[in-house]
Protein backbone atom coordinates (compact mmCIF):
# COMPACT_ATOMS: atom_id res chain seq x y z
CA UNK A 1 0.00 0.00 0.00
CA UNK A 2 1.29 3.71 -0.77
CA UNK A 3 1.40 6.44 2.04
CA UNK A 4 1.29 9.51 1.41
CA UNK A 5 1.10 12.79 3.58
CA UNK A 6 -1.20 15.76 2.00
CA UNK A 7 -1.32 18.67 4.36
CA UNK A 8 -3.79 21.28 4.33
CA UNK A 9 -3.71 25.16 4.97
CA UNK A 10 -7.38 25.47 6.05
CA UNK A 11 -9.62 24.25 8.36
CA UNK A 12 -11.19 21.93 5.69
CA UNK A 13 -11.09 20.60 2.66
CA UNK A 14 -14.10 18.45 0.23
CA UNK A 15 -13.18 14.86 -0.66
CA UNK A 16 -13.29 15.63 -4.32
CA UNK A 17 -10.77 18.34 -3.87
CA UNK A 18 -8.86 16.23 -1.41
CA UNK A 19 -8.49 13.24 -4.49
CA UNK A 20 -7.67 16.24 -7.46
CA UNK A 21 -4.99 17.79 -4.98
CA UNK A 22 -3.80 14.58 -4.52
CA UNK A 23 -3.25 13.71 -7.88
CA UNK A 24 -5.70 10.67 -7.51
CA UNK A 25 -8.31 12.14 -9.57
CA UNK A 26 -7.68 13.88 -12.66
CA UNK A 27 -10.61 16.01 -12.95
CA UNK A 28 -13.23 17.16 -11.21
CA UNK A 29 -15.26 14.46 -12.78
CA UNK A 30 -13.21 11.41 -12.19
CA UNK A 31 -13.18 12.38 -8.28
CA UNK A 32 -16.90 12.96 -8.53
CA UNK A 33 -17.70 9.63 -9.80
CA UNK A 34 -15.00 7.92 -7.06
CA UNK A 35 -17.06 9.31 -4.54
CA UNK A 36 -20.42 8.37 -5.51
CA UNK A 37 -19.33 4.58 -7.35
CA UNK A 38 -18.23 3.74 -3.50
CA UNK A 39 -14.51 3.27 -4.04
CA UNK A 40 -12.97 5.88 -1.27
CA UNK A 41 -13.44 5.36 1.91
CA UNK A 42 -13.13 8.00 5.06
CA UNK A 43 -11.53 6.76 8.39
CA UNK A 44 -12.09 3.19 7.31
CA UNK A 45 -15.70 3.48 6.30
CA UNK A 46 -16.77 3.99 2.39
CA UNK A 47 -17.95 7.26 1.95
CA UNK A 48 -20.51 8.48 -1.24
CA UNK A 49 -20.72 12.44 -0.36
CA UNK A 50 -18.31 13.97 -2.36
CA UNK A 51 -18.41 17.02 -0.52
CA UNK A 52 -17.43 15.60 2.52
CA UNK A 53 -15.59 17.87 4.73
CA UNK A 54 -12.20 16.33 5.10
CA UNK A 55 -10.00 17.44 8.28
CA UNK A 56 -6.60 16.97 9.81
CA UNK A 57 -5.89 13.89 11.13
CA UNK A 58 -8.78 11.98 8.49
CA UNK A 59 -7.43 8.97 6.58
CA UNK A 60 -8.71 8.37 2.78
CA UNK A 61 -8.30 5.10 0.99
CA UNK A 62 -8.60 4.05 -2.32
CA UNK A 63 -7.71 1.17 -4.23
CA UNK A 64 -3.75 0.87 -2.69
CA UNK A 65 -3.53 4.86 -1.66
CA UNK A 66 -3.94 5.37 1.79
CA UNK A 67 -3.75 9.48 2.22
CA UNK A 68 -3.15 10.75 5.63
CA UNK A 69 -4.28 14.53 6.16
CA UNK A 70 -2.43 16.28 8.53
Amino acid sequence: MNKEIIEIRDEFITLDNLLKFSGIAETGGEAKLMVIEGYVSLNGEICTQRKKKIYKGDKIQIDDVEIQVK
